[in-house]
Order: structure tokens, then sequence, then C-alpha cells
């Protein structure tokens, strides 16, 4: 990786962009939340990459961003991976049917030092694996050339039931 922050707009859409509507509404990366933090996740090479610049009321303490911040970007970041290596496995594009979105089964955060407020954060992903529907990403996260965190997402496709709109109920 670079020193420089990846413009990640550049690097074509985002996997949360083509989620159906009514598996949208995500508070880290649903485009329908209004109050969210749309965290978008795009392929950078064969790493997948996000990219997000915290707010003043995201702190810990003065300065430093919350922990709980840093966790929501890996594991949103993860489940946008998670998609992208699901239709890249099956050789096909992003957004076509059948639609794969994934939810988190397992999310390991390893916070390493505390992260700078201010400046960008970028999540990089690795696929570690992707075994029917399991699909295991490794992140980390950094604020230019300081690594902050890392963690693993272990996540699953989504299961019928959690779908309105596909005859599931909740």
């Amino acid at each position: 990786m670079s020193d420089a922050t990846v413009d990640d707009t550049t690097l074509g859409p985002a996997a949360q962009d083509l989620y159906p509507d009514d598996l949208a509404h995500c508070y880290g990366c649903g485009r329908l939340n209004e109050h969210g933090l749309h965290i978008q996740t795009r392929w950078d090479g064969d790493e997948t990459v996000a990219v997000y610049t915290p707010r003043e009321y995201h702190t810990a303490i003065p300065g430093f961003v919350y922990g709980g911040l840093v966790a929501s970007l890996i594991d949103c970041h993860g489940t946008g991976s998670a998609a992208l290596a699901g239709y890249r496995a099956e050789g096909r594009e992003m957004g076509s049917e059948p639609l794969l979105r994934y939810v988190t089964a397992s999310l390991h955060v390893d916070f390493l030092r505390p992260t700078p407020l201010g400046p960008p954060l970028e999540a990089r992903g690795q696929i570690a694996e992707v075994k029917g529907r399991k699909v295991v990403v490794d992140i980390t996260l950094r604020v230019g050339d300081l690594e902050c965190a890392k963690g693993r997402v272990i996540a699953v496709q989504i299961p019928p039931g959690m779908v309105l709109g596909a005859g599931g109920s909740r």
C-alpha cells in the first residue's frame, strides 16, 4: 500500500450501492439510512478498500476516534468485501441476479493503537476464504502510515427470512 490514502471513488461502484432497497438500511453502510455512516467498499486490485472520514462527534477522548466506529467500519467493510468476493468467485458482475448480500457471523477486532480523529480512515480487506455461503475477510485499518486496528470478519449470505420482500418476516 502506498503512503497516500486512496481516492476510492475512482475505483468503480461500491458493493453497498448495489444492495437492493430492502437491504440498504444498515447504520454502517446502508445508503438509505439517512443517519448512517454510508461506508462504501470497492475493489482495488485484489484488495478491497473503504475510506471514511470520522466526524468530530465520533470521539472517544479529544483527538481520538471512538472504538465502536472503528469496529463498525471493519464490520461493514467486511460484509461489503464478502459481497464483492462472492460475485468474483462466481464469475459474475456485481449486482447481477441472484443478488448476493452478506451479514456478519463473527467480528474480531484488535485495537493496535489509538486512532487519530480528523484524517481519513482507510480499511483494506484481503479475502482469506470463500467457501459456499461463507466468506472470511482480514482487514487492516490505517490512518496514513499508521496501522491502528486489524480485524477478521466471517460473513455469511443473508438468510431468506431476513428479507421482507422475499416472503420473510421479522
